[in-house]
Formats: C-alpha cells, sequence, structure tokens
C-alpha cells in the first residue's frame, strides 16, 4: 500500500495543526504519525461503545455511548453538548427557512458557536433557537432519575459550564493573539483552515478509513459520526498542543547547552525572532507528547493503592 492511499487526511491535519498552534508546515512523516494515533483513539471508542452497548442489550451504539467514555473530562462533555445543541438548532432552522442557510453552516463555524457558545442570529432563526436549543440530557446524570425536571433558567451555569467557558475563553484568547497581526489573506487561510474536518463531507471515507463494519457490526449513525467528527478535532488538537509544548522544552534545552559550551553572551530576541527561524515540530515531538498523555493518572494509582509495579491498561483516550 502506498503512502498516499495509507494517509488519506494529511491536508486536514495540517490544517487542525495550523490552527492548533503549529505556524510550520509540518512533515509528511509527522502527519502521519498524528493520523495513525487518531485512526488508533476512534478504533478503540468504537470498541469500548460497542461493549457499552453488548451491556445494554444492543447491537447499535448510541451517542450516549460515546459520550460517556469521555464524561470525566467535564470541559471536553461541555463543548461537545453545546455543538450538539446548535446541531439541532440549524437543522430545525433549515427545516423552517430552507432559503435562510442557517442549515448548512461549515463545522469550523459551528465548532465556534459552540466553543464560545454565542449566538447573534436574529428574525425567525432566532425565534427558532430561543425554542429549541435545550440542554442535551444524559442518562447518568442526577436530574435523569426522576420523572420530573426541572426548568431550567437563561442564566443558569452548571459547574462543568464555567469550566468548560474558562478553557475555551484561552483558546479564544490564543487564537485572538496569533490572528492579531494577520494580514488579510492570512486571516483568509486561517479561516479556510479552521474549517477543516475529517466527516464533513467525507462520511464514506471516514467511516472506510476508521473500520466500520469491521470494529463495529452495527452502522452507526450520522450523529456517531458527527460527534467522532468533533473529537478528531478535539485529538488534533491537544497532539499538538502538548507536541509544541515538547519541542518549546527541548529548545531551551539547547540553547542552554549552547550557551553553556560557547560561554558566550545570550543574544537579544526581539518579537516574532523566534518564529522566523522557528522549525516544525516532528514525528518525535508527536510520540513523546502522545507517551505523555497516556501516562497513568494519580487517581488511577490510588485505585490500586499504590501497589507500583507494572499496570496493565488500555489505551487511554486523549
Amino acid at each position: 500500500m502506498s503512502e498516499k492511499d495509507k494517509f488519506k487526511y494529511k491536508v486536514e491535519i495540517q490544517q487542525m495543526m495550523f490552527v492548533s498552534g503549529e505556524t510550520g508546515e509540518p512533515s509528511p512523516e509527522t502527519t502521519g504519525v498524528i493520523e495513525e494515533m487518531v485512526r488508533g483513539q476512534v478504533i478503540e471508542m468504537l470498541l469500548q461503545c460497542t461493549q457499552l452497548a453488548a451491556r445494554r442489550g444492543s447491537r447499535s451504539i448510541s451517542t450516549d455511548d460515546l459520550i460517556f467514555l469521555i464524561r470525566h473530562d467535564k470541559a471536553k462533555v461541555s463543548r461537545l453538548r453545546t455543538y450538539l445543541s446548535w446541531k439541532d438548532v440549524r437543522k430545525a432552522a433549515k427545516e423552517q427557512d430552507p432559503q435562510g442557510g442557517a442549515g448548512g453552516a461549515e463545522p469550523g463555524d459551528l465548532m465556534e458557536e459552540a466553543a464560545a457558545g454565542i449566538g447573534t442570529a436574529t428574525g425567525p432563526t432566532a425565534t427558532i433557537i430561543k425554542q429549541k436549543k435545550t440542554k442535551v440530557g444524559l442518562p447518568w446524570e442526577v436530574g435523569s432519575f426522576f420523572s420530573e425536571t426541572v426548568p431550567e433558567r437563561e442564566d443558569d451555569e452548571d459547574e462543568d459550564e464555567i469550566e468548560a467557558n474558562a478553557a475555551t475563553l484561552q483558546r479564544l484568547k490564543n487564537a485572538d493573539e496569533r490572528t492579531r497581526g494577520m494580514t488579510r489573506d492570512e486571516y483568509v487561510h486561517w479561516s479556510e483552515c479552521r474549517q477543516a474536518s475529517f466527516t464533513f463531507r467525507k462520511g464514506k471515507r471516514f467511516r472506510e478509513w476508521a473500520g466500520f463494519g469491521i470494529v463495529t457490526e452495527a452502522k452507526p449513525n450520522d450523529d456517531i459520526v458527527d460527534i467522532l467528527g468533533f473529537l478528531t478535532f478535539e485529538i488534533v488538537q491537544t497532539l499538538t498542543e502538548e507536541a509544541l509544548k515538547v519541542k518549546e522544552q527541548e529548545d531551551a534545552m539547547q540553547k542552554e547547552q549552547i550557551m553553556r559550551n560557547s560561554k558566550k553572551r545570550k543574544r537579544e530576541e526581539f518579537l516574532f525572532h523566534a518564529q522566523e527561524g522557528r522549525t516544525p515540530i516532528e514525528a518525535k515531538h508527536v510520540v513523546e507528547a502522545f507517551r505523555r498523555l497516556q501516562a497513568p493518572k494519580p487517581k488511577s494509582r490510588a485505585m490500586k493503592n499504590f501497589s507500583g509495579g507494572v499496570m496493565k491498561s488500555r489505551l487511554s483516550l486523549v
């Protein structure tokens, strides 16, 4: 199998890495390593979802099975729930106002609104949003144990939403700092890269790539594919951000070693000086980032009574 046939998302991964903070052009080896990691994560999610569905006595996986896997990451769950809420709003707006174009939004715009939790629609679309945008309920929440539900208030925010908003505001702040000095053409390119997706208008390719029908017997519906598209973007973003930290630490150590050997005066670095001579992250940085993300959490060690030794654990979801 040629490299072209093996790696199907080189361009999309490069665009996602650019949006996540990678200013250089990563090599095909780097994007190939990331694609293999993302594919492994998707297969692992499908396997675990199939096991959860079997416990329920069902052969088909549901969206709740997929969300259940990331339930400990409250910020990610909150962003995903908001994403699904806006997805329903877009769908309802398109049904009631086909010429308004509200349902044909790009995934980047939908994720941006999901992250920011904002909407500035007016007219009929605003009415639809007000009526239809409801919080996505999850079966393991305390509120689902009762037949009667407490009416939600518009200004009501739980701890998960507050935590998610804090992480989202930091990402938006980083994006604002990056785009502040861009020219018009550069910002247009950045906006196009923000639309990158594994699944949007690539459903058939994604199903073949993820092994649908092989990993899981049942064919997941479109909602499952949309959620996986959201999570794959999050995985690439998390890997890129962690790899950038690894490379920054490596560059700092090399610079310190050079200064120690040469014993010369440290040159002053001006604004943008580091970015002009900066090299893109390499495959080794991504592998180290993945290793750090796979490290067992202190909570898992405590559950084993700090026994030490080799702990048998399955692949952790990023």
